[in-house]
């Protein structure tokens, strides 16, 4: 079977969630973590169901919304989330009651809520889903581990429709640790550019992306998925080579490739590992990046998809997404490429395909 994008809904740190695609897109070199671009949460739940719910939650359950009333889908064969940290916003403040309460009297509310499945149960409880529902905490691939699932069902035609999503959050907490961390840029760098960075760590962000994933096109549909492939650990040098074969396995070479988007981050330490790709046997392909649009997260390549899936349908490269001057007249097939810390790393591809 093949699968094909049929929906997409996007919370970002863009206004990614209504209106053309890029038409609003903004740069923020002053930023080091960027804040979420919130929707209207009135359209989608009540004030009071609001309060009660973590920022991924709420984020999540608007671009699920999204992406099936894009498709056309009332209930999916299958809910699979994946996210790096879950509900970090509620695990800090229940580890902050264990401490002030001298760890008595603990209310169970934020543990419940902040356990990472709470995205795709609270979505599957608001349909009334009772289907398959799976998620994934396999740091930076665990939006492809999700992606992965979802085709493999629908490959083995165990299923036909699947709401898939990435979502990660972000708190003033976790940025404070990160940064001591080493792994989010330090303030006093007064500006943050992602592209030809020279210092360390990067520019964070949060978000949840949600695809639904069917077995047939439709006149919503933006790409098909053809291949995903995982690597826990490669040598730099290694990085061009895994990508050849990697569409040696699904029939193409290099020169069939139309646009490579890499999840180049900022960071001077791992910028080898797409300098790898960018710079050798990928030179003269189109190249694209988004994470100076989305910052970095463990599921941020869902956001990469986003950006994939829409310059196929639209077959347009924006300019604030372009990484190289090459120009393409069309575009038929990209392949993502991603990695976090010089581990997790991931190759998408996806391809054009006529709408009927």
């Amino acid at each position: 079977m093949k699968t094909y994008i049929n929906g997409i809904g996007c919370v970002s740190a863009q206004h990614t969630f209504e209106g053309e695609f890029a038409s609003a897109f903004q740069t923020h070199e002053d930023l080091n973590v960027l804040p979420i671009v919130k929707p209207n949460y009135g359209d989608y739940f009540s004030p009071i169901a609001a309060r009660r719910m973590a920022k991924s939650v709420k984020n999540g359950i608007v671009a699920s919304a999204i992406a099936m009333k894009e498709a056309g889908l009332e209930m999916p064969d299958a809910i699979i989330t994946g996210t790096g940290m879950g509900c970090i916003e509620d695990s800090d403040k229940f580890l902050k009651a264990i401490i002030d309460n001298n760890e008595e009297f603990l209310t169970p509310t934020s543990f419940i809520q902040s356990t990472h499945n709470t995205v795709g149960s609270q979505i599957a409880l608001g349909l009334q889903c009772k289907a398959y529902n799976f998620t994934y905490v396999n740091a930076s691939v665990s939006f492809e581990s999700a992606l992965l699932d979802a085709k493999m069902q629908i490959d083995a035609n165990e299923a036909a429709s699947i709401l898939i999503g990435g979502v990660d959050e972000m708190t003033d907490y976790t940025a404070s640790l990160f940064k001591l961390a080493g792994f989010i840029k330090q303030d006093s760098e007064g500006t943050f550019p992602v592209l030809n960075s020279k210092t360390q760590g990067t520019v964070f962000g949060e978000g949840a992306t949600f695809f639904v994933l069917e077995n047939k096109k439709s006149a919503a549909t933006y790409a098909e998925v053809i291949d995903i492939e995982m690597v826990n650990e490669m040598a730099v040098d290694a990085v061009s080579d895994k990508a050849e074969s990697f569409l040696e396995a699904n029939g193409l070479s290099i020169s069939d490739i139309d646009l490579l988007i890499t999840g180049a981050n900022g960071d001077a330490k791992f910028n080898g590992f797409y300098d790898a790709l960018t710079q050798q046997k990928f030179a003269h392909t189109p190249q694209a990046y988004y994470k100076h649009l989305s910052g970095e997260y463990n599921t941020a390549s869902a956001f990469g998809l986003y950006v994939a899936a829409n310059i196929l349908k639209a077959q347009q490269l924006p300019a604030i997404l372009k990484a190289n001057a090459i120009e393409k007249s069309g575009y038929k097939n990209i392949l993502l490429y991603n990695q976090y810390l010089g581990i997790d790393h991931s190759f998408t591809l996806i391809r054009h395909v006529q709408t009927p």
